[in-house]
């Protein structure tokens, strides 16, 4: 049994693993590179997928950095089936045709750029069509958590819930091979403990192998009342100011966490009068998905959803649906609140919002999950004073705040704990550490050999371990 590590290592982007035990080929994710325009171009083009020896594809959620390469997979001609839990596949449906629409629009918008002759600008091709998006969904197989499946000769499939994001599964893996039995446990992205909306992680039993996630490895969010106060006193405070507040936030479970954290500030009077706008159609359509899969919910969630009051609706928030909406959203001087994708500034209508603003002093850029390296919202972590929004350089003048804790990914101290609740149940000898950049790699493996795990590793791109 070996995997080989394609994405997601030692980085936190394009998560992608191939699984090979006894002739069976497994990929695990076919998520899309996120970075710099024309490095993720050539990166995702260039991919190793090797279409024609796969069995089966395993998908553990539907964000784009997981998922959002499929429909380069069947272009390429595979043609097998596609794993995935209810929720995710319905969450494909649309997240999917979303990604290939914006690769449309932006590279139609980038050439006109070229077009004029605009120094600096490159041609853009989109990376895929909608007809390899509908290709994809033909051949998605849904499977709910804890129903065992096989999936390729000796390998036998369980979803458990990683609550993370509505429809998110640990991945687990039982393989026979040489008249053994071994169980591969992928987190795929795991949630945090006690966060609103979905359950908390479920933790498996019987794992050989733990194939980890690492984003936020080396630090502990703070308290999740503590950023609803951070969050609040930024948006009074830019207020005050006459500026706007633009959240960029992932239209998959971010957008839904801050519009019931804003629903219940508007309940206890702490918001200002002004209106907060959802300007993202994928959000909305991804906010009406959540009601379908009362299964993901938690207890007080799935309360509210069978009341008449529920987390995604309050006085003063406006979800956007026409480009004429979103354009007169910039064109006005009102003080608001803009909720728009996509969650690290690469794409969509989030763009055009921070062209519009990022000069302004009076306005404030709200990040609130994690930036990879080389993308428009890492830059402004950074606090860099020029950045780049499609090609051409812009003065930053907008106030920038960074609430991390409102991160829907486990911290240091959750995966410990998840890899110790995993080791109390199996007879567990070797983690592997991805979706992780080197220092929050470093961080985890210290604190995980500190707690008794002797046998911790962050594979490099390419790199293939036998397990």
């Amino acid at each position: 049994m070996q995997l080989e590590f394609i994405g997601a290592a030692r980085e936190v982007t394009g998560s992608m693993h191939l699984l090979r035990a006894g002739g069976a080929h497994v990929l695990l994710d076919c998520g899309l590179f996120q970075g710099r325009r024309r490095e993720s171009v050539t990166r995702n083009r260039e991919r190793p997928m090797s279409p024609g020896l796969l069995d089966a594809v395993v998908l553990s959620h539907a964000h784009i950095d997981h998922s959002g390469a499929l429909p380069l997979l069947v272009k390429r001609g595979y043609r097998g089936p596609i794993y995935a839990t209810p929720a995710t596949r319905d969450l494909c449906a649309v997240m999917l045709a979303d990604a290939a629409m914006i690769q449309e629009h932006d590279a139609r918008y980038v050439n006109r750029l070229v077009e004029r002759g605009v120094a600096g600008v490159e041609p853009v091709e989109p990376l895929y069509e909608e007809r390899d998006v509908t290709q994809v969904l033909s051949q998605m197989v849904t499977l709910p958590y804890h129903r065992a499946q096989l999936v390729a000769p000796g390998v036998v499939l369980t979803f458990l819930d990683a609550g993370h994001v509505l429809g998110s599964s640990i991945v687990c893996l039982d393989v026979d091979e040489d008249a053994q039995t071994r169980r591969l446990v992928f987190t795929g992205d795991l949630g945090r403990h006690g966060a609103p909306i979905l359950r908390d992680p479920e933790i498996p039993s019987g794992a050989s192998v733990l194939l980890s996630e690492s984003t936020y490895g080396d630090r502990v969010h703070p308290a999740a009342a503590d950023m609803d106060d951070a969050l609040r006193q930024t948006i009074q405070r830019t207020h005050a100011r006459g500026g706007k507040v633009i959240i960029p936030a992932f239209a998959l479970e971010r957008a839904q966490e801050i519009i019931f954290a804003l629903k219940r500030m508007r309940a206890g009077g702490q918001l200002p009068q002004q209106r907060v706008f959802v300007d993202s159609p994928l959000a909305v359509r991804v906010t009406q998905i959540f009601q379908m899969h009362p299964e993901c919910f938690d207890a007080d969630t799935r309360k509210l959803f069978r009341g008449s009051d529920t987390p995604f609706e309050f006085a003063g928030l406006h979800y956007v649906q026409s480009v004429e909406e979103s354009m007169a959203i910039d064109s006005s001087d009102e003080p608001c609140v803009i909720i728009s994708a996509s969650g690290m500034c690469e794409f969509g209508r989030v763009l055009h919002h921070l062209k519009a603003s990022i000069g302004d002093e009076r306005s404030t850029v709200v990040i609130v999950g994690f930036q990879a390296q080389h993308t428009l919202g890492r830059r402004l972590v950074e606090g860099r004073k020029r950045v780049s929004i499609f090609g051409v350089e812009r003065d930053r003048r907008a106030e920038v705040v960074v609430l991390n804790g409102l991160s829907a990914h486990a911290d240091r101290d959750d995966l410990v704990r998840f890899a110790e609740a995993v080791r109390e149940r199996g007879p567990l000898r070797k983690v592997l550490l991805v979706h992780g950049e080197p220092r929050a790699q470093a961080g985890l493996q210290a604190a995980l050999h500190a707690r008794g795990f002797p046998d911790v590793s962050a594979p490099a791109s390419g790199e293939r371990v036998q397990l």
